[in-house]
């Protein structure tokens, strides 16, 4: 039983072309997606989005980028540490430094305006309030109202506004302040945004993205700590983000903004004071593949958002304590999905544990245990699929409660520890 170093990461191979847009996150010197890649058929959710296409040729962010030197907000930011573009300002060339899950949210907007005057915020207090998670705080005073728009408390309205904007070519960055409220607008999101460049036989692009903090943990009761990325990731024509770091909050954040289409971000609540490393420069994360965060022989976990951080901890308990050695996938986009790299870490250990934090009925780990199903990986099982989910409730507002409804650390050891041991 032997095992690589956690936190080694490896980029799968591009995923199928059948998703939604560009498969590698952004839009090529020919434009979006070819005609015939889309799901729905034709010219599909991104294809031909005709001439340069939006986010054409190198991307924003390039250079060295103004705001060199101290930076907005350094120092005091409400993420703490270092403060948004501080130190090494906006697109400095290489070099990382430890950066807080929020900072490297705000670090990747910051980047992606100076980069480009098209990109522009709107969302409710994100302007003078910095949001309801300090992300935003130090960019209005730095961009200014016309730029960081605080809105009403509509959120039909606000995505409505964010799609009429990407359609005439700029570069809108929503935020909902709980993805909860993304109820309230998805007409906008599903009916319009997702299908509009299909519908407009590719005359039309609309990228958007839409970030808004998910998940349980906060003691915010019901109706703000869901997981909904499942009902996204059933829509053609979206792009589902979800990332566990604060290197793939900025890498993946910036990937989406140059996206010509719709790209959902879901940031889970209690990443947002977690920490890491994360490059000066404003980097790129293709969307559509998957990083092996741990490496192992016995047992596949594959793991999103939140439950990432606890599947790690799990293996390194669990090689500790039971020398069982696990692979950790994060597949950080869900739509589109890197299954080739999830197929083949299952088919290098035999054994594999989903985990999510959605309720187990119909969730996004349903569709990643079909993919197992249907394919060859199949045949390397040694014991049946494992899925490890929340509860099919509501979240309560009870802490106690709360932590029992959605899988934590010892849950996830011990499905891993049954799983290895039973087979």
């Amino acid at each position: 039983m032997t095992a690589t170093a956690a936190g080694t990461v490896h980029s799968g191979p591009n995923p199928p072309t059948g998703g939604p847009a560009g498969e590698d996150g952004t839009a090529g010197d020919s434009g979006s997606a070819g005609a015939a890649a889309g799901e729905a058929g034709g010219a599909g959710p991104a294809g031909a989005a005709g001439g340069t296409g939006p986010a054409g040729g190198t991307g924003p962010a390039g250079g060295t980028g103004p705001a060199g030197g101290t930076g907005p907000a350094g120092g005091t930011g409400p993420a703490g540490g270092t403060g948004p573009a501080g130190a090494a300002g906006d697109a400095a060339g290489g070099g990382e430094r430890t950066l807080s899950y929020a900072e490297a949210v705000r670090e990747a907007l910051a980047q992606a305006m100076a980069a480009d005057e098209r990109v522009f915020l709107l969302g409710e207090d994100i302007g003078v309030y910095g949001g309801a998670f300090g992300v935003t705080a130090g960019l209005y005073e730095r961009f200014g109202a016309e730029r960081v728009r605080d809105t009403p408390i509509s959120e039909l309205g606000i995505v409505g506004a964010a799609v009429g904007a990407a359609m005439v070519g700029m570069r809108p960055v929503v935020e909902i302040q709980f993805s909860d409220f993304t109820a309230q607008a998805m007409d906008q999101i599903v009916n319009q945004a997702a299908k509009i460049h299909f519908m407009l036989g590719g005359a039309v692009s609309v990228p958007m993205v839409l970030r808004a903090p998910s998940g349980s943990g906060t003691g915010a009761a019901a109706q703000h700590s869901q997981s909904l990325e499942a009902w996204f990731a059933h829509v053609p024509g979206l792009k589902v983000v979800m990332p566990a770091t604060a290197a793939d909050a900025k890498g993946l954040l910036l990937a989406a903004i140059d996206d010509p289409n719709p790209v959902l971000v879901l940031e889970h609540k209690l990443l947002y004071k977690t920490s890491g490393p994360v490059p000066e420069a404003a980097e790129r994360v293709p969307l559509g593949r998957a990083a092996v965060r741990r490496q192992g022989d016995d047992v596949t976990i594959v793991a999103t958002g939140v439950m990432v951080g606890r599947a790690l901890d799990a293996a390194a308990e669990l090689s500790a304590s039971d020398g069982i050695e696990a692979t950790v996938v994060d597949p950080r986009t869900l739509s589109p999905f890197d299954a080739d790299t999830v197929l083949a870490a299952v088919r290098g250990t035999g054994r594999v544990v989903l985990v999510q934090e959605a309720p187990r009925h119909v969730g996004f780990m349903a569709e990643v245990a079909a993919r197992i199903a249907e394919s060859d990986a199949l045949y390397s099982l040694l014991a049946p699929v494992v899925r490890l989910a929340g509860l099919d409730a509501p979240i309560p507002y009870a802490p106690q409660l709360e932590r029992a409804s959605v899988p934590q650390l010892p849950d996830v050891v011990a499905a891993v520890r049954d799983l290895v041991r039973g087979s």
